[in-house]
């Protein structure tokens, strides 16, 4: 299989953020190459009361296809406790699929790209962080949710 770059949207707001981040990066790139963007504070979308998101985009070089990167994310999820007990509720870790090359999934266990990407500002600002290419600028003035950077997640802690 050809390697290609995917990425993927983790988000963390319960607990250590930044130890929950850091473990998903590193289970869900296992021995891929890889590169993150900075760290972004966010306000959480659902309508569900709670703590801010701290929100990043990962990049894999990789050969994996959609399916695979969705069973290393099943796995770092699980790794960190994340619980589903509420839809768009509070998350030890959150990990979404967005992108993989110019693959295209329709399979509802893992749709690519992600369907609702363009929708939020926590994922489109990190993704043009690592690619601008992939995220109009329109996109980007049109959204209103809070999305501010921290810093890198070797920083934060």
């Amino acid at each position: 299989m050809n390697r290609r770059l995917a990425y993927l949207s983790l988000g963390s707001n319960v607990g250590d953020r930044a130890a929950h981040l850091r473990a998903g990066v590193e289970i869900v790139a296992g021995a891929d190459a890889y590169r993150t963007s900075k760290v972004y504070e966010s306000e959480p979308v659902g309508g569900v009361t709670q703590d801010d998101f701290w929100n990043m985009v990962l990049e894999l070089d990789t050969t994996a296809t959609p399916h695979e990167l969705l069973e290393r994310v099943r796995v770092a999820e699980d790794a960190r406790g994340r619980t589903r007990e509420v839809r768009w509720g509070p998350r030890t870790l959150d990990v979404d699929v967005l992108l993989v090359g110019d693959e295209t999934s329709s399979d509802p266990e893992v749709l690519v790209p992600h369907p609702r990407m363009y929708e939020r500002a926590f994922v489109l600002i990190p993704l043009a962080e690592l690619a601008p290419a992939l995220v109009d600028l329109r996109l980007l003035d049109a959204l209103t949710q809070r999305v501010v950077v921290l810093d890198t997640l070797e920083s934060l802690r």
